[in-house]
């Protein structure tokens, strides 16, 4: 679970002198809770809304009342990316308050068809468990509990679709729109430049890292069936670090608002940890495939063991996202055995 907001830390001082005040909102995952943010400005704007849940709910109404507001003031409701704990309560605060709901334009088709198009993420990720090696009765037991997990996501409209470099003017503020992909295909940030305030959802966390996790690409067909012997898979790390690079290149930030845990301020130093964090990883990797070829689910298993079969998709996308990075480096191959499952081996040996 990520480390909590502190409303008594400079970090939350700051933001509520530039107007955005967090609003932490309970989840049913193990991150623990997601940050919303109502940002007191005109429109009166919510970014994220938390999971569907008659908690969250209920929490979001408690404390916007603290602030004097309520759901039916909402002018303008932003998502910053696909994930359920983010979007979940977001249909029924934009019924309740008749605000539009302004998304990156690539996600509006999947959350219109929201049922359908988490289905086809769900016969993605089969397909990539099933070719690194995942068992058939693992890949069937995940996607029983994803199906089961799917009440906490709705189906939602966006009215106001979002492209990299939109700007979205407020009476205080204005924000540039800038599409980071990698922890998710839509992650989204929002960047205030002249309080130097960054808004981040889950593109950059202080007291996690960020899990770039292998997702099926926005553009593609939902009602298209996967098929594993020939699945182009997004190389989500290697994604995920070119738009850490971009991040860190920004102008000067000084408070970063992040979708879980405290605001921080160092966005830099933490970027170059989470470098110097993933290259570590890959070094590791490749000594374990050094030793002998090895498949994604066996790497997985080696880093991480039981935690590699109760969270199997996570793991491993983060050890085929270490490994693409490999292969890129050219230390690594991709080879197929006669099951067509993939398993990685050595262009040479450590010490060559």
């Amino acid at each position: 679970m990520s480390a909590l907001w502190d409303p008594a830390s400079a970090e939350a001082k700051t933001a509520r002198e530039r107007g955005s005040h967090a609003i932490p909102l309970p989840t049913p995952f193990g991150i623990g809770p997601i940050n919303t943010y109502l940002l007191d400005d005109e429109p009166l704007t919510l970014i994220d809304t938390g999971p569907n849940s008659g908690l969250a709910l209920d929490a979001l109404e408690s404390e916007l009342a603290k602030l004097g507001k309520k759901i039916e003031q909402l002018e303008l409701i932003i998502l910053s990316h696909q994930h359920m704990d983010h979007l979940g309560l977001t249909e029924i605060l934009a019924r309740r308050s008749g605000a539009p709901v302004a998304a990156l334009s690539s996600l509006a088709p999947c959350l219109s068809r929201y049922d359908d198009w988490m289905e086809a993420d769900d016969r993605f990720a089969a397909a990539v468990m099933l070719r690194h090696g995942i068992p058939e009765e693992t890949c069937l037991a995940l996607r029983s509990v994803s199906r089961s997990f799917r009440g906490w996501g709705a189906p939602t409209t966006v009215t106001q679709p979002l492209t990299d470099g939109d700007e979205l003017s407020f009476r205080d503020r204005t924000l540039s729109v800038h599409h980071r992909p990698g922890h998710s295909p839509s992650d989204t940030i929002f960047f205030d430049a002249a309080s130097r305030t960054l808004i981040a959802a889950d593109h950059l966390i202080s007291s996690v890292s960020s899990n770039p996790l292998i997702a099926r690409p926005l553009e593609a067909p939902i009602d298209q069936a996967e098929d594993a012997a020939h699945l182009a898979r997004p190389k989500s790390l290697m994604i995920y670090l070119d738009s850490l690079a971009k991040t860190r290149a920004m102008a000067p930030i000084d408070l970063i608002l992040p979708g879980h845990g405290p605001g921080f301020t160092d966005h830099v130093e933490l970027i170059d940890e989470r470098f110097r964090l993933h290259e570590r990883r890959a070094d590791k990797l490749y000594g374990l495939i050094a030793e002998r070829p090895r498949s994604g689910y066996e790497l997985a298993q080696a880093l991480w063991g039981n935690v590699a079969v109760t969270q199997a998709y996570l793991t491993l996308s983060e050890a085929l996202g270490h490994v693409d990075v490999l292969i890129a480096e050219g230390r690594v191959v991709e080879r197929f055995n006669e099951d067509r499952i993939a398993y990685f081996e050595s262009t040479s040996s450590p010490t060559s």
